[in-house]
């Protein structure tokens, strides 16, 4: 399962829409290693100034990897994120989370293509 989810949002969620700040909340409280990747990077891209950030560590687990893969690949998630964040957000492998500042198209363009994902390869990613 991806989320813990507690009873008052998904009270929420049978009766119509679901409040983004409460499914912030959500994310940030079960997948605390997915959020604390996420929000060091964008702490990182604001304070630097640059068009975006990335992670190149390794997550320390199964788990952790396992958190940055389900919050990533939900575009649920993912856009909920960006919104509380103000970014844009891409992925490469198993824990390449890069933040891009929003009027870094040009940037956030060149890492989501193919030769990027490409290039990123490496031997010890293969069973990631």
């Amino acid at each position: 399962m991806s989320l813990t989810v507690p009873n008052e949002l998904l009270d929420q969620a049978k009766a119509g829409e679901v409040d983004d700040a409460a499914f912030v909340a959500c994310v940030r409280d079960s997948l605390p290693y997915a959020w604390s990747v996420i929000s060091d990077l964008v702490q990182r891209r604001d304070r630097t100034g640059a068009e975006f950030t990335d992670n190149t560590v390794p997550p320390p687990d199964e788990t952790a990897r396992g958190q940055l893969l389900r919050c990533l690949a939900s575009d649920a998630m993912r856009g909920a994120l960006e919104r509380h964040f103000g970014v844009k957000l891409a992925f490469q492998n198993c824990h390449r989370v890069a933040v891009f500042d929003p009027a870094a198209v040009k940037a956030h363009a060149e890492f989501v293509t193919a030769r990027s994902q490409i290039l990123n390869q490496q031997p010890d990613l293969v069973d990631c």
